[in-house]
């Protein structure tokens, strides 16, 4: 029996329906993609949100991405800061195979090094002076901006040698895990007040971009 053009088309329409419903729920999806944060022209890639202030909520980091003492074999000597960039971890070796562990933002294609270098100084809320590199990338943003809850740069910074680049906190805590910086790395705002009671200045820190064994 010939089906109407009419019914046709509204089988082709409910199978598309049953399909998408299945894909959103993962019952045919080979690869899960992970969510994504939309910065405010809907690019898929976030933003720096100079003066926004994270709610409670916002700071509960997942369990993974929150300090915590792990097992961590490396040939560095206790004290050492070495940021695992490709999984997104920072460690402060603690000896005997042990290291203490923090989820990071890391910087995004393009901006993303590697190198040795040492904790030159500490501040506490630091103020915030966007390079003028960073000026031309994202022209909304402020030319100075005092520290404080919703500053960029969060509630500690490690300054890292005579770069630009610091260990610091953040006020979007939702891109921990993530690679989004311009080449710091960020930490949640409690994070960063851990490690910062943790190092001295003269620190060394070791940037790797390949896998940690």
């Amino acid at each position: 029996m010939r089906m109407r053009p009419f019914l046709l088309r509204l089988s082709t329409i409910a199978t598309a329906v049953i399909l998408t419903g299945l894909l959103g729920a993962g019952s045919l999806s080979a690869q899960p993609r992970p969510p994504m944060s939309l910065d405010r022209h809907g690019t898929g890639q976030i933003e720096d949100q100079p003066g926004y202030v994270p709610t409670p909520d916002e700071e509960n980091l997942d369990p993974q991405f929150r300090h915590q003492v792990v097992f961590y074999r490396t040939t560095e000597e206790p004290g050492t800061v070495v940021v695992d960039t490709p999984n997104r971890f920072l460690y402060l070796v603690m000896g005997n195979n042990r290291a203490m562990r923090y989820g990071i933002g890391v910087g995004r294609d393009g901006f993303q090094w590697s190198g040795l270098l040492k904790i030159s100084r500490k501040a506490e809320w630091p103020d915030w002076t966007p390079p003028p590199e960073m000026i031309e990338r994202q022209p909304y943003l402020p030319r100075f901006m005092a520290g404080g809850p919703g500053n960029p740069l969060g509630a500690r910074a490690l300054y890292l040698g005579g770069t630009v680049y610091r260990l610091h906190g953040t006020n979007q805590p939702q891109t921990i895990g993530t690679a989004v910086s311009s080449g710091c790395f960020r930490l949640a705002n409690n994070e960063i007040i851990d490690l910062y009671e943790r190092v001295p200045v003269g620190t060394k820190v070791v940037v790797r971009q390949q896998p940690t064994l």
